[in-house]
């Protein structure tokens, strides 16, 4: 489904396709290991505290049976009452101060795993972020940014939710179940092995549960990533919105998607609270045959009362870690879940290739060639074929075309943001392929037609691809792109803070903004995206006075947008369908028979009747 050309929310079948691609939980935790290797001494230290915790809590119920029997020998008459006080009190100041001890053992490990945690979630967000600076442009056409967001966000979120509130519980749960099970052998082995009648079915619930858990919230992480992406598309298209009408067909898809991720989290959960009343029903049984057992071997002298009382105690606190289990296995699926989607990030293969040797950049003036350079974003779908051309250094060549005939995706090349097909681009006779992708973009200035400004001030901006520049070459850049005067108008003038995409600006500012960012650059080769596109005539005379300057004895490569820049242009490639269907210099095109003429008919002619430069655009 598609809005406004966007992407509409996954189909049941295409989530089903995800899900079923949830991967290996062994393979998922035995990555996650690897970022538990630089923690190894405070989990160790954590996991110690813990072991000291459990084992002295679960010594615990043994106090209560050594009081229980001795007011049990002093009703028999078997035990003095002052004998027996002293049993008692003994046995309630033991287990206060086990208590007291383990509680203060669990209190540190919590601490610590805040620290162990934290500089866990640090890690895998700085790989992930890394990760997403060196893939290909390939794999942004494929992937909707809300649900690559998503992935950055919310499934680390839920990686640190796991790690601060689960991992201690998780291992502290088992160590009491082992522990218990331990001190039950210890105590009667006779009511041990009858209480551990119930193990076989509690294991199997467990198992069915978590499968099931898995899946569910498998579910849940992606359709949070639908929801992001569509808030993330209605947020950057409010205005198209708004324009077209379209906010209450907007809505209705949000509901959609917002209403998938809701029945997909009332599933997980729903499975997650079915668990834990199944669990106590468990218990219940479990007790009751204790109490059945219990009795009997009572009644033969095989086990006193109080052993029986602190067997019911063991097997009522044997059932809590398995239920916090349960809810914190749930937790632990959704975090494997998060981690699977952080894998598939991490993994995938769509890696911008770079030379493992990198030649040296080359010091040339700027001359580009592409020789038989051939492009496909989709495979057998070709958007350039067979393309030649030769951009001698410091002159200007402009790319005009229609829409989608590949102009814009040469410039694309020529910044290595894709690599061709087939065929080679050189730059001073070096291939680019053998310069790292870093190394091309130091002599190249890009200006687009639709340029992205940051959330920053108005200088940070116009130094973004120089850091070092001072404040002078800033207003220097500015005054070149006659940008200054508009700037002063502003509340801080350079100090004003944009917001995001710069929206308290209009579009010609904006664009004044990316030429003067450009400018301070100083690039040996400049590339303009019909730069001009969103400017008014007025406004691009001024720009054109400033470019007059930046062009001079440099090396540019234009899509024509303005007859004027056609016009200026050394040299004219007209592209159609991702060839280059005619060259040459603007007055013979004009006069010679091909799409250049029709163009120029079509759109100039009107608008340019003595042959003077015009604001009228030649289309895309």
């Amino acid at each position: 489904m598609t809005f406004g050309g966007f992407t509409g929310a996954a189909g049941p079948m295409q989530i089903g396709a995800e899900l079923q691609k949830a991967g290996d939980r062994r393979g998922t935790l035995r990555r996650f290991k690897r970022y538990l290797g630089g923690f190894r001494a405070p989990i160790a230290g954590i996991a110690l505290l813990i072991v000291v915790e459990v084992a002295l809590t679960s010594y615990a119920p043994r106090m209560l049976q050594v009081a229980v029997d001795a007011m049990a020998a002093f009703l028999n008459g078997g035990l003095p009452l002052p004998d027996a006080r002293r049993a008692v009190a003994a046995a309630m100041v033991v287990a206060l101060a086990l208590f007291v001890v383990g509680w203060a053992a669990n209190a540190v490990a919590r601490w610590q795993m805040v620290g162990v945690g934290q500089g866990i979630l640090s890690n895998i967000r700085r790989d992930v972020f890394a990760k997403v600076h060196v893939l290909s442009m390939g794999y942004f056409d494929s992937i909707q940014a809300g649900d690559l967001v998503s992935r950055m966000a919310n499934d680390t979120s839920v990686v640190d939710r796991v790690l601060r509130m689960g991992a201690i519980r998780m291992f502290q749960s088992f160590l009491q179940v082992i522990g218990i099970l331990v001190a039950m052998l210890a105590l009667s082995w006779r009511m041990a092995l009858v209480s551990f009648v119930v193990l076989p079915a509690m294991m199997w619930l467990t198992w069915y549960f978590s499968r099931k858990a898995r899946v569910a919230f498998r579910r849940t992480r992606q359709t949070m990533g639908e929801v992001s992406s569509h808030l993330e598309r209605n947020i950057v298209g409010v205005r198209e919105i708004q324009a077209f009408g379209r906010e209450r067909a907007n809505a209705g898809e949000f509901r959609r998607a917002n209403a998938a991720n809701r029945d997909a989290n009332v599933t997980a959960e729903t499975i997650t609270a079915a668990f834990a009343p199944t669990l106590d029903v468990l218990a219940v049984i479990a007790i009751a045959v204790v109490l059945l057992w219990g009795g009997f071997l009572e009644g033969r002298d095989l086990v006193t009362i109080g052993v029986l009382v602190a067997f019911v105690q063991y097997v009522r606190r044997f059932f809590m870690p398995m239920r916090s289990i349960s809810v914190l296995w749930a937790n632990i699926q959704s975090g494997i879940a998060g981690m699977e989607r952080i894998f598939e990030l991490l993994d995938d293969d769509r890696v911008a290739a770079e030379p493992a040797a990198p030649a040296a950049l080359p010091g040339g003036p700027g001359r580009v060639e592409l020789r038989g350079v051939s492009f496909a974003y989709v495979p057998d779908t070709p958007v350039l074929r067979g393309v030649d051309l030769t951009v001698e250094a410091g002159t200007m060549v402009a790319l005009v075309g229609p829409t989608g005939a590949g102009k814009t995706t040469i410039l694309a090349l020529l910044q290595r943001l894709y690599d061709p097909t087939d065929g080679r681009i050189l730059l001073d006779g070096r291939d680019v392929a053998e310069l790292r992708r870093s190394q091309v973009r130091q002599v190249l200035g890009v200006v687009t037609q639709e340029p992205y400004l940051f959330a920053g001030s108005v200088a940070d901006n116009i130094r973004y691809g120089r850091l070092s520049a001072s404040d002078a070459e800033v207003r220097e850049a500015a005054e070149r792109a006659r940008a200054d005067r508009f700037i002063r108008g502003l509340p801080d003038e350079y100090d004003t803070v944009l917001t995001e995409g710069a929206r308290n600006l209009s579009r010609g500012q904006q664009q004044l903004l990316a030429i003067a960012r450009a400018l301070i650059v100083d690039p040996r080769i400049l590339m303009l995206d019909e730069a001009t596109a969103s400017i008014d005539t007025r406004t691009e005379r001024l720009i054109q006075q400033g470019l007059q300057e930046l062009l001079r004895d440099r090396t540019s490569i234009v899509v024509a947008h303005r007859l004027s820049t056609v016009e200026a242009a050394d040299l004219i490639a007209v592209i159609d369908a991702g060839r280059i269907v005619q060259r040459g210099v603007h007055r013979e095109l004009a006069r010679r028979p091909g799409l250049y003429r029709d163009l120029y008919r079509s759109q100039f002619r009107a608008a340019a009747p003595d042959g003077a430069a015009s604001g009228t655009p030649i289309p895309r």
